[in-house]
């Protein structure tokens, strides 16, 4: 154990695991479920025990971690959500002093992470040498694709159990702590950061900031083999100023951007105020509806209640991510493509019976829940959990 953590009943249970040390370590990126070569009974046991094992580590480490995180990234950690990570953003938009977003985009990152560093980082907070072997043999498992297995010098164990974890203490100390640093060193205005995972959205007050973090975020993350995408990574003018401002200088409406399935859109409000409108990425949207299509011709024969049932629980979980404020007419789309899809392969049911479009209106009003909004607005949840 690292030193200073107190040994619960859990966590000793746990620790049998880690004190016979016994656990296999697999290449589970790219590992793709049973086939002839990997149905082995024993080698299932194994990658159990891994997982098992795993689990174990994590529920260590997030007590020691939890201690140093800093409270500006949300993914992938206990009692943290993708939507208190949407909520901190607008509230930065709409409260703070921010005229400029940098969308920042890490190329690659979970498969381009130096793992040296990592075990380094590791290594600054934890001092039990069980642990540390686990991880390094955990690193160095490799991958395993189309039954060909090669040896990786970079990236986390993908699909794992410990690597969102790994991911973000790498992040804690390449980024978190730097920028925390940056912004109250060499800002000359307010900067404000959410990250989740690898997504990271930074708010600034003045452009000239924005544009030299920008070179020193570049040179920063080369220290730690990492790179921003070129084409993803963009500077943009946002908030109340930007649709005068560019509209003065001739370019149009003000840009968007994109974080965490919304696209992110300034507008105003009924009085004329600044406001922030999100609407679902598309692109997202397309995706989930070419799934359940797909999805929907495996069920083409199966009884119209069964299919009812099923559809209704991918609509009301559709629902619960994306039900927000100002997305209803969004969400009305995602229903009435579904009723489409549906309608359509249950006209390929029989060639003799052709059902009417009337009947499936009647179907999907029975079956796919009309759109209705499930969140507060993400302003006023964020103020109310986080009480001055």
């Amino acid at each position: 154990m690292a030193e200073g953590i107190s040994r619960s009943p859990r966590l000793t249970a746990r620790q049998h695991n880690l004190d016979a040390e016994r656990s296999l370590a697999f290449p589970i990126s790219r590992w793709t479920g049973f086939s002839s070569t990997n149905s082995n009974p024993y080698r299932w046991s194994e990658r159990l025990r891994t997982t098992l094992v795993q689990h174990a580590v994590v529920t260590i480490l997030n007590q020691i971690y939890e201690e140093d995180f800093l409270g500006f990234w949300y993914g992938f950690r206990p009692g943290r959500s993708q939507h208190q990570a949407l909520d901190a953003l607008s509230y930065v938009l709409l409260k703070k002093k921010v005229n400029y977003i940098l969308d920042a985009d890490i190329r690659g990152f979970f498969d381009n992470l130096d793992q040296d560093w990592l075990v380094q980082f590791v290594e600054h907070r934890v001092a039990d040498p069980r642990i540390l072997r686990l991880i390094q043999k955990w690193l160095n498992a490799g991958v395993m694709e189309e039954g060909e297995w090669s040896n990786t010098k970079t990236g986390s164990p993908q699909g794992s159990v410990i690597s969102p974890l790994l991911a973000n203490i790498y992040l804690h100390y390449a980024f978190d702590l730097w920028v925390n640093v940056w912004r109250k060193k060499w800002a000359h205005g307010e900067v404000a950061v959410i990250r989740y995972a690898d997504d990271v959205i930074l708010g600034f007050q003045h452009q000239t900031d924005a544009d030299r973090f920008l070179e020193n975020l570049q040179e920063r993350l080369g220290k730690f083999g990492l790179e921003l995408h070129p084409d993803k990574t963009r500077r943009i003018e946002f908030r109340r100023f930007a649709e005068q401002n560019r509209k003065r200088r001739g370019e149009g409406k003000p840009e968007t951007f994109d974080f965490l399935g919304f696209k992110h859109i300034s507008g105003k409000n009924r009085l004329g105020r600044f406001t922030v409108r999100r609407k679902t990425i598309r692109k997202r949207m397309g995706a989930k509806l070419r799934e359940v299509k797909q999805q929907l011709r495996e069920r083409m024969h199966d009884p119209v209640r069964q299919t009812g049932q099923w559809l209704k629980s991918i609509v009301q979980g559709y629902y619960r991510y994306y039900a927000v404020p100002g997305n209803i007419d969004s969400l009305s789309v995602f229903r009435d493509r579904l009723t489409g899809h549906w309608w359509h392969s249950l006209r390929r049911r029989s060639q003799k019976r052709r059902l009417s479009w009337t009947r499936m209106l009647a179907l999907a009003d029975r079956w796919l829940p009309r759109p209705r909004v499930l969140h507060p607005y993400p302003a006023d949840r964020f103020a109310a959990t986080h009480p001055r």
